[in-house]
Parts: C-alpha cells; sequence; structure tokens
C-alpha cells in the first residue's frame, strides 16, 4: 500500500462490483462472476492508466430484506425501468448500503476470493478501498434481534406518525420500535436501521468491525461520514430517540476508531462522503481525504468565477480533497456535460490538488446512472474521443510534477481595458523544479475569451520557453521574460482547454517568435 508521503494526489477508481463482475465472466472469462476470476489484462489496464486505489463498491453481503424493499419501494420503480427497460425481477438484487453482514458477499466468491484479488493488485501496485457504512445496517442484520440497543429506539405513536422512518421488530428482548437509517433532509431508507452512537457498547463493536475490514483492505470509503458526528446525530435524533439505560459516549466516534485502526494498520486510508461544509472538521478528526462536493456543483452551474473562489480556500483542505466529476451518487458527467464542457471540467477538476476520482464507465462515456440496486445496466456506445481525452489526461495526471509539485490557482488579468472575458478563465500551475512544470488552463465559459496570465517561475527569465499543450499537437515558443510580465496571452474558444508542458530552452533566443511562425494563440 502506498503512503500518502509517496503519493499526494492518488488516483481512484470506483467499480460497480456486483455489475462488473457480471459483464466480466459474460464477455470475458465464461467463469462464475468471482472477484478470484477477473482476468489479469482487467488489472494490467487498470495500473498501466496510473490508478493508485481501486475501490470496490459494494462486495458486503445483504440479505433478503433489502431485496424484498428494492423490489417493492414505489420511489425506484420508474428509474429501474428508464435505466432498463427489459427490466426482469432477478435484475433488482438490492442496495448494497444495506449491509447485512460485513462478509464478502457469497456470490462474489467470499473472503478467499477478495485476499486474492488484493495480492494481485498489490503486486501491481494498486491498494484496495471497501465501503463502511457507519450510520445504519440492514433491517435484518444480526444485531437489530440480539442487540436493538445498539439501534435508535422510538414509540408506537412516532411509528403511527411517521411509518416512513420507522420500523417494528421482534427481538430477544421483545417487540422494538426502530429507526430507519436517514440523513436528516429526507426520509428515512426503508430498507435499514439506525445505529444510536450515544451507545458506548455500539461504539465499541463498530470498532471491531473497521478492525475486522481492515484487515482485508488498504483504506475504507465511509459512507455519509458526517452523520455520526456527535453534533450532527444529536441535531437529528435528540429529541425522538429514546433515553438511554447508561451515561452516553462522550466525543466523537471517528478519533476513537481511528486511532484504533491506525494502531494497528499505521498506513490504513480513511476517505469520508461529506456534506454541508463539514470537509474540515472530518479532516481535523482523522480523515485522509473528504468529498468535494462543493468543486463538482460549481462546475455544473454557476461557472469559472465561483469554481475560482472555491479553489482559492484553505490549502490543508483544498490538498486533501477528493476531486470528481461522477461516482454512483451523481448523474453521469457525459450526461450533465456537452462534450466541450465536459473535457474543461475534466481538466479543472483533476489538475486541482487532492484525490483524483473517477468513476467506472466515465472514461467511455457512459450517460446512464446505475441504481446501486441492480445488477444489470445496458449497453451503451464508447465515446471515443472523449475516451482518448481522458486517456491523455491520466498519462498527465501521473507525472512528478502533477503528483508532488506545487500547485498554485493563477489569476487572469484583463487583455485590454473593459473586457470581462478574462473572468471565464480557470488556470492551475504546477511546478516540480527539475522535474517539469505544468500549466492546466480552461476558458470555461460559453464566449471566446482573452486575458494575460503571469507565469511566476523565476527560472524561464532571461530564456525561451516551449510550451507544449500535451492534449493536442500544439506547441509555442515564448520569450520567458515576456511570460514574468506582462503575462502569457490567452485567446481561447468556450470551454477550449490546454495542458501546457513548459520547458525552458538553454538561452534567449531572440524576441517572441515561435520557430514555427505565429500561428493560433494559445
Amino acid at each position: 500500500m502506498m503512503r500518502r508521503s509517496e503519493t499526494d494526489h492518488p488516483l481512484l477508481y470506483e467499480i460497480n462490483t456486483r455489475v462488473w463482475l457480471r459483464e466480466q465472466a459474460r464477455s470475458k472469462t465464461r467463469k462464475a462472476p468471482s472477484l478470484a476470476n477477473v482476468p489479469d489484462r482487467v488489472l494490467d489496464e487498470l495500473a498501466g492508466l496510473g490508478f493508485d486505489l481501486v475501490w470496490l463498491m459494494g462486495v458486503w453481503q445483504s440479505g433478503e430484506t433489502a431485496v424484498r424493499e428494492a423490489r417493492r419501494h414505489p420511489g425506484l420503480q420508474g428509474e429501474y425501468r428508464q435505466t432498463l427497460p427489459d427490466l426482469k425481477p432477478e435484475d433488482i438484487i438490492g442496495s448494497p448500503y444495506a449491509i447485512q453482514d460485513y462478509q464478502v458477499s457469497r456470490q462474489l466468491g467470499g473472503r478467499a476470493a477478495l485476499a486474492q484479488l488484493r495480492r494481485r493488485l498489490g503486486r501491481r501496485n494498486v491498494g484496495l478501498i471497501l465501503d463502511f457504512v457507519p450510520n445504519h445496517t440492514a433491517r435484518d442484520h444480526r444485531w437489530v434481534f440480539s442487540h436493538p440497543e445498539f439501534y435508535v429506539s422510538a414509540t408506537e405513536e412516532l411509528l403511527q406518525q411517521e411509518p416512513q422512518n420507522y420500523f417494528a421488530i421482534e427481538t430477544v428482548r421483545g417487540r422494538r420500535i426502530l429507526a430507519h437509517g436517514r440523513d436528516p433532509y429526507f426520509p428515512g431508507w426503508s430498507d435499514t436501521a439506525q445505529l444510536d452512537y450515544r451507545q458506548p457498547a455500539l461504539r465499541a463493536a463498530m470498532i471491531e468491525t473497521l478492525l475486522e475490514i481492515a484487515g482485508q483492505c488498504d483504506g475504507v470509503r465511509c459512507d455519509m461520514a458526517m452523520l455520526v458526528l456527535q453534533d450532527v446525530f444529536a441535531r437529528t435524533w435528540g429529541e425522538t430517540a429514546q433515553p438511554l439505560d447508561a451515561p452516553a459516549a462522550e466525543g466523537d466516534f471517528w478519533a476513537e476508531a481511528m486511532d484504533a485502526v491506525r494502531g494497528r494498520y499505521p498506513e490504513f486510508l480513511f476517505m469520508a462522503e461529506a456534506y454541508w461544509g463539514l470537509e474540515g472538521e472530518l479532516q481535523a478528526l482523522g480523515f485522509d481525504y473528504t468529498y468535494d462536493k462543493t468543486l463538482y456543483d460549481r462546475l455544473v452551474h454557476p461557472g469559472a468565477a465561483a469554481v475560482c473562489d472555491h479553489l482559492r480556500g484553505d490549502s490543508e483542505l483544498q490538498g486533501r480533497a477528493v476531486r470528481f466529476l461522477e461516482n454512483h451518487d451523481e448523474l453521469r458527467a457525459a450526461q450533465v456535460f456537452p462534450p466541450d464542457k465536459h473535457r474543461a471540467a475534466a481538466l479543472i477538476c483533476y489538475a486541482a490538488p487532492g484525490m483524483r476520482f473517477f468513476h467506472e464507465g466515465q472514461l467511455e462515456g457512459r450517460q446512464v446512472r446505475v441504481p446501486v440496486q441492480l445488477a444489470r445496466r445496458p449497453a451503451e456506445p464508447l465515446d471515443r474521443e472523449l475516451h482518448a481525452f481522458y486517456r491523455k489526461l491520466l498519462a498527465e495526471l501521473s507525472h512528478p510534477a502533477l503528483r508532488r509539485g506545487r500547485w498554485k490557482l493563477l489569476e487572469a488579468s484583463p487583455a485590454w481595458e473593459g473586457n470581462c472575458t478574462s473572468e471565464q478563465f480557470v488556470i492551475q500551475r504546477w511546478d516540480a523544479g527539475g522535474r517539469g512544470s505544468r500549466l492546466a488552463v480552461a476558458n470555461f465559459g460559453p464566449q471566446q475569451a482573452q486575458c494575460y496570465v503571469r507565469l511566476d517561475l523565476t527560472h524561464i527569465r532571461g530564456r525561451q520557453v516551449v510550451l507544449r499543450d500535451l492534449l493536442s499537437d500544439a506547441v509555442y515558443e515564448r520569450d520567458g521574460n515576456t511570460l514574468l510580465q506582462p503575462g502569457l496571452y490567452l485567446d481561447m474558444a468556450p470551454y477550449h482547454v490546454h495542458l501546457f508542458q513548459l520547458s525552458p530552452t538553454p538561452g534567449l533566443e531572440g524576441p517572441q517568435q515561435s520557430k514555427r511562425g505565429r500561428g493560433p494563440k494559445p
């Protein structure tokens, strides 16, 4: 497993395991859909693309309750059929986030198959990330019956008033009314039971579960991690949860849990799905990386100025952000963004510091988001142009400058008085000294735009600088002194991008004239 000091801006690839393995079995190996049967060439390709981490989403055992709830949930039926017009009952296999047991699913080959796959990934220097769902379990998890005190309990009156948020169950302690797991802004998830983080015994049991998981992988993606923060939990359940029989646990669960896991596995990685501006709090508790939903939202809606405002934020927080354009919860990037804007958003997103997170199918331009309850997805054509772009981008994201260089958001200046199009630019510079420099430039706006940008690289003074666009065949030469002041002049079409390699030549070769002629402006 890599150490964070070795790769500060790792590349992560999320796989919908249950769907992916069925496709592997059907089209490539003709073997059972087991983790043990993934072909070497598939793992070789992932490693060859530069991914440091693979997140196998949905490997844990789910139960019949999750399947039953998924098949009868009225709000999901339309989404299923929109995804699969030829939907069959067996396509609906239940949510992987209603976990009955933290054992590798029997349908995926069990624990031995996962261990074998982890070893094969490790030989390729690829780490394994798995799910940890702290907020809830499946309704048919063994604790529901044997330890109902581990869950948020309520009254018969609340069950009558809010049947969408509570359920009745017979336990070893008699009939109980338990809460469904939920986000406080939405109804409960009907296939789950809400854990009670006020209970010291529950916390101890969850830490034991985490230790068991940590022995099987290199890190965890913690689902809705902010929901178990002490203040969030209190706001969500404070007035409805039944009183405890013993003193409540103090402090936040995460600090205690991460101390326990890292005491045994010092390099273990914790990644938080996080929202509501709580990323800094979770990082302070020990998370290595936290989701950056804000950047995603600003790429989708407000535009360049809002993106730059966000990237100007706290540098420590930025360096530990998880940057993404899609995941299993969001719509597909190729559906959300038109092609040119998609490429611009991708360059902005993945040239930013932090973890670079890609979702299976994103590189190929898939447009159909698959509900996590389904075992199958529709066939879609390969977007060859987008695929070629992503392969070039991934190749550059593995370069030392973009891995361990110094990052800076550069400010675009108006090309002339009264020209406001400079506000459309997002320009990021990475410098690794002798290992090279990169300049990621995007006109993230709907108009042709012009600006100057000062490159602030002292080693280019008095030298000619070759700017080679690594996403195309364009090459330019500029005078290093001019690049320092007034700066590199840019005149770019809407949503056009460059990823420049900056190569100073040994000495000054004359005025700012390209050896290939002036050509198009970068």
